[in-house]
């Protein structure tokens, strides 16, 4: 079995592969919004997962999974002629959802800045129903034993 570093140096080589070969093997327009995000690959070198996300509607990003899954062997081959392992991995191509889950979190900060913003437009101008800050803290006590309190 092959070291972790080995299967990164490797995940990160086949990246590079697929994303230069994609244009060339594939030669359809709908591949074009096409982007290689990562790839990873198990420890033993036999399988590989590559990561992608695509610029567009659902229906293009259906195009392109089914164009992907079309022409996996001929990437394949790509990736054997262009790495040195005794055996080429087998390819698996996953949609990438961290654009999605990012573009998520980047709406409920939105939300939640707009919100605050609200608290703070009501919150300006009033006063503090008792003291500002009404918790006793050390350097009270401190002075309260001096005093002999």
């Amino acid at each position: 079995m092959a070291d972790a570093a080995r299967a990164a140096r490797m995940a990160q080589r086949i990246r590079v592969i697929v994303a230069e070969s994609i244009r060339k093997v594939i030669r359809e327009e709908g591949i074009e919004n096409l982007t290689v995000t990562d790839a990873r690959v198990t420890r033993d070198l036999q399988n590989a997962t590559v990561y992608y996300t695509v610029f567009g509607t659902d229906a293009d990003k259906a195009e392109v999974a089914e164009l992907l899954a079309k022409n996996t062997g001929r990437l394949r081959k790509e990736v054997g002629r262009n790495i040195t392992a005794r055996l080429t991995p087998t390819l698996a191509f996953v949609a990438d959802e961290v654009p999605v889950n990012a573009n998520l979190v980047e709406d409920l900060l939105r939300v939640a800045k707009e919100k605050d913003a609200a608290v703070a437009a009501l919150a300006e101008g009033k006063e503090y129903a008792g003291e500002a800050d009404p918790y006793k803290h050390d350097d009270e006590d401190d002075q309260d034993d001096a005093e002999g309190r």
